[in-house]
């Protein structure tokens, strides 16, 4: 094996700061998962098994993205660097928000502080507050696919591409800017909490999911199909198995363009399931319901 490669793929970066959040993060749903089995049939019925291996599921594709030898091999080749955009846009944030996390990690504290940020977070997001009202405007389903799209076309840009691949700092907004408009994204799709929008049906979320194609799509064809490198960087580092600058961006740009973009066709096909189903035809709740200050986290957790 190539001592360079084998050197890369021994490459795990032990990062504190973002170990213990994944802990913690993990701890927190697992304590309160485990505590919401134990309650009310209703709730107990909400902390079914799919919804711990979705999350404890996001939380391995953050680490592996961030910890793993895929972080060195990104600096290393272009592909590899798609590789670990898509599972921190497309696949963690989707398998995190389907657990519905808010509402456990909530269980999971110890109930003196569960008592005490419940309601700091019930007047926070109270439905005649200020503050829900400013974040209610400021993430509707178009502000987000906005930030989404300026997101990853501008962090694609080349000088913007290149000074994050230079400056580790840099590195770190990139991938944050892209998991928190990802987050905000699949939180419109799967109707995860707190639920402070009206409620969208499966019609409408299957034609915001699609939505996120076209720019994913024109982004990846445009580097597949490109005849020079567009990012320098790479032309300056040492090839890894002996594939071209140019080579590695078209298999990156083919990666952008079709599995990334798969990722949003599975999910419109998961909702068009659901709407076969009938689910389409159930009556919305009425923001009476569901904009209590009891439901925010999800109808049937408070308590």
């Amino acid at each position: 094996m190539d001592p360079v490669l084998k050197a890369v793929l021994l490459s795990w970066d032990w990062r504190v700061d973002v170990i213990i959040p994944l802990v913690l993060a993990g701890w927190l749903y697992v304590t309160g998962w485990g505590r919401l089995r134990k309650r009310t049939q209703q709730q107990s019925r909400l902390a079914v098994h799919w919804r711990l291996i979705a999350y404890i599921s996001g939380l391995f594709f953050i680490g592996l993205a961030l910890l793993s030898p895929i972080d060195v091999l990104g600096g290393q080749l272009f592909y590899f660097h798609m590789i670990q955009h898509l599972l921190l846009i497309m696949i963690a944030p989707p398998l995190l928000l389907v657990a519905n996390p808010m509402a456990f990690i909530l269980w999971g504290l110890p109930a003196g502080w569960r008592r005490k940020f419940g309601r700091g977070l019930s007047r926070l997001l109270h439905k005649d507050g200020v503050f829900r009202s400013w974040l209610r405007s400021a993430t509707t389903m178009g502000v987000v696919w906005m930030a989404w799209t300026v997101s990853l076309v501008g962090w694609h840009d080349p000088t913007a591409y290149n000074a994050a691949l230079t400056y580790d700092w840099l590195h770190d907004v990139e991938h944050l800017s892209f998991f928190l408009t990802g987050m905000l994204f699949w939180w419109h799709v799967t109707g995860a909490g707190p639920r402070i929008h009206k409620q969208v049906g499966l019609i409408g979320r299957i034609v915001f999911v699609l939505s996120a194609i076209p720019p994913n799509m024109l982004l990846g064809v445009s580097l597949a199909f490109a005849s020079e490198p567009v990012y320098t960087f790479y032309t300056a580092v040492p090839r890894i198995g002996g594939l071209s600058v140019i080579d590695d961006q078209r298999v990156g740009g083919f990666i952008m363009w079709v599995p990334g973009s798969m990722m949003y066709i599975i999910a419109a096909l998961v909702l068009v399931a659901k709407l076969l189903q009938g689910e389409e035809n159930k009556p919305p709740l009425p923001e009476t319901v569901w904009a209590e200050d009891g439901a925010i986290a999800a109808p049937g957790m408070d308590s």
